[in-house]
């Protein structure tokens, strides 16, 4: 059977959606509206291009792996090369930036509202020992409990999205102000670059092979099979994702008048529902958030620790892992979540464009895959590139080279100076790759 009924095709869409879509997704699209201003519309084609397009090929991509895609990473790539991507993506959806990101988020959404200026400190490190010592708890002890919260949690979290959707539409805060910053010149660049923030693509690498298996366990078998129902319900999950980014950064766009520019989305947001719904509003919208992201901070801690458990052969226990990297997100986490998202983006900028042209040649990989110069061209190019944009994110970069690469390499000015070179890498890499075959990945057996 390769075919699933209409309403298991919606259940895996939705299955999709949870697993995508977090609470933090729900601070960049308001903070992009905000700041995009009159250039919304561009702005939110880059996000909703790497928020959503992406992650969807990415699952595809999976699909058509059979679901291994991490022994198709190490097979088309030289192993160091491969072991090094992994532990850089692991690091970064993990105890670096995502897991801190939801202590910070939730505290800065759902707590900070009801605290006066002198309390933030203190309230922020008791909120965040709370939040990371139940997040090991549960991620040391699995129990249906998750599952419950998770399926509790997404319909009341899409009801609330829904009303605060409807009320600002039918009544928006304030008139939509002029662009500014990045997005006064390049609204759809800098929106591009605003949907690496996500991390959902990365994400998509560590737990993608759920939705397959998912398919799977429905009677679809086959590469091309998976890739179909896998496409299909990842539309369903792609109408929701962008439904909802474009109503909040809508909401972000018309808040500014009013509120003013926010330090960060989290806080936009909260000060938003505080003046649409009241404190009553702030406290639902608490509650919710912190169930969400103690939900996600559990996941992606399981699957760090799980997967440096196997990188280090059992030689350091998953519980020793888990216990580090929670202690490690704690301690990041209290930094702020201005800070967090700040400090991403030199990672964000060096990563995000492997993992894309990997994503996109992976896709024809039944037909380049015998050649895996053509990978290791792409990226080898891409990797100069990217470097180079990062350095210069985190204030390192040589403002001479910069000049003569924005002068030279088409797109480099709004950093996406890695496409070109990719392409021409993949063209050399095939060249001189000549017959060379690289071993098949066969499918996971359901």
């Amino acid at each position: 059977m390769n075919q699933l009924k209409k309403t298991e095709l919606l259940a895996l869409g939705l299955m999709m959606f949870s697993i995508f879509f977090g609470a933090g997704n729900l601070i960049f699209p308001p903070a992009l509206g905000q700041a995009a201003g009159d250039h919304l519309g561009m702005a939110m084609l880059g996000f909703l291009a790497t928020g959503v397009g992406l992650p969807l090929l990415g699952v595809v991509a999976i699909a058509l792996a059979g679901g291994r895609y991490i022994e198709l990473i190490h097979t088309r790539m030289y192993p160091w090369f491969a072991t090094a991507l992994l532990v850089i993506l692991y690091l970064v959806i993990g105890p670096c930036f995502a897991m801190p990101r939801t202590g910070a988020v939730s505290f800065e959404i759902g707590i900070r509202p009801f605290l006066d200026a002198g309390s933030i400190t203190a309230g922020q490190a008791v909120y965040t020992a709370l939040f990371f010592g139940a997040a090991y708890y549960l991620a040391l002890n699995p129990s249906k409990l998750m599952d419950r919260i998770g399926k509790l949690l997404t319909p009341i979290l899409l009801v609330f999205l829904v009303v605060l959707i409807a009320r600002t539409l039918i009544a928006p805060l304030g008139g939509i102000l002029d662009a500014t910053g990045a997005y006064v010149a390049a609204p759809f660049a800098q929106g591009f670059q605003d949907g690496y923030q996500t991390m959902d693509l990365l994400a998509t690498i560590a737990i993608g092979t759920i939705v397959v298996n998912a398919a799977r366990m429905r009677g679809v078998e086959g590469k091309r099979a998976l890739g179909e129902v896998t496409l299909l319900s990842g539309l369903i999950s792609v109408v929701l994702m962008s439904a909802i980014y474009l109503s909040l950064a809508y909401l972000g766009a018309t808040s500014a008048a009013v509120l003013g520019h926010s330090e960060n989305g989290g806080q936009l947001l909260a000060a938003a529902v505080g003046l649409l719904f009241g404190p009553w509003g702030n406290l639902l919208l608490a509650v919710i958030i912190a169930l969400a992201c103690l939900t996600t901070c559990c996941g992606i801690t399981s699957g760090a620790a799980w997967f440096f458990n196997k990188l280090f052969k059992n030689k350091i226990s998953y519980e020793r892992l888990l216990l580090g990297f929670l202690i490690f997100s704690f301690a990041v986490s209290n930094v702020g979540l201005t800070q967090i998202i700040a400090l991403a983006v030199p990672f964000l900028l060096l990563i995000y464009p492997l993992v894309i042209v990997f994503v996109v040649l992976s896709l024809f990989d039944g037909v380049i895959g015998s050649r895996p110069g053509i990978y290791r061209g792409a990226l080898f190019a891409t990797l100069f590139f990217s470097a180079i944009d990062a350095l210069s994110a985190a204030g390192l970069g040589l403002p001479a080279v910069t000049g003569l690469l924005s002068e030279y390499v088409p797109f480099y000015g709004i950093q996406m100076g890695w496409l070109v070179p990719a392409l021409v890498g993949a063209v050399i890499g095939g060249i001189f790759s000549g017959a060379e075959t690289a071993p098949a990945v066969e499918a996971e057996k359901g």
